[in-house]
């Protein structure tokens, strides 16, 4: 099952509790079962999805639940909260973009602002997860993965959180455009409106030396690339990896 449920902003500080603990002991509102999605919508002044999450664990009670009392800036309502049920929400993926505002998410099947726990219809659950991918940085390299897990057909990548938040990536193309940053190729001057927005995204500092304290810099550890370039960059010779200056180069060099 699909959830979409909302967080007040002024209430909590769900970006600090999700980066420290990595999950959310919520009120269980609703019948949630281990391994339903809940999409997590940002009240004012966001007023986004923001936050995509797989429920962990159900029915816990207060005296189960991460103490974040820090993290509430409404005191009396966290000593309130301390009653009923919980459920621990995970977090999978943070994003920050405009295609999930309420406006683009009520011409995509939301019919209003959600208010409690509702079930995701069809269509709005298809837009959803269309903009929680990753299309920015598919083809995830071996060595930038700490983890694999087979599910059938379905295949899971666990990595830093850091490492693969969209936000980062997102936040990086804002910074640097969407032209590859070794040959200069834009998806979209070649391929027209299929390649409008598409880049992938690599990591000057491999994910695999990257430790669980780490938090990317978008603008100084990501950098905009082509699928091809990108190949290039995680290709090893002598077991080492060339830098982007030195294949900008060759690639150069090659055109002469």
């Amino acid at each position: 099952m699909k959830w979409l449920i909302s967080a007040n902003g002024k209430m909590y500080n769900h970006v600090e509790a999700f980066d420290e603990f990595g999950y959310i002991d919520w009120r269980q509102k609703a019948n949630y079962e281990v391994g339903d999605l809940v999409y997590i919508y940002a009240t004012k002044p966001y007023m986004k999805v923001m936050f995509k999450t797989i429920v962990e664990k159900v029915n816990m009670s207060s005296d189960e639940i991460t103490d974040d009392k820090k993290y509430w800036y409404d005191i009396e309502e966290y000593e309130n909260s301390l009653s009923g049920k919980y459920a621990r929400l995970r977090l999978i993926e943070r994003v920050d973009s405009e295609k999930l505002s309420l406006y683009e998410l009520k011409e995509n099947g939301l019919k209003a602002a959600p208010q409690g726990p509702m079930k995701v219809r069809e269509q709005l659950e298809a837009y959803l997860e269309s903009n929680f991918n990753d299309y920015y940085s598919e083809g995830v390299f071996p060595e930038e993965v700490s983890e694999t897990i087979e599910e059938g057909h379905r295949r899971t990548i666990i990595v830093n959180k850091y490492e693969r938040s969209s936000e980062a990536r997102q936040k990086c193309i804002e910074e640097n455009g969407l032209n590859c940053a070794v040959c200069d190729m834009n998806f979209e001057e070649v391929y027209g409106e299929i390649g409008k927005g598409f880049i992938h995204v690599h990591h000057i500092v491999p994910l695999h030396e990257v430790g669980g304290s780490y938090k990317v810099d978008y603008k100084k550890d990501l950098v905009p690339v082509c699928p091809n370039c990108h190949a290039m960059l995680h290709k090893k010779i002598s077991n080492r990896t060339i830098n982007i200056e030195k294949l900008k180069e060759l690639y150069q060099s090659s055109k002469r």
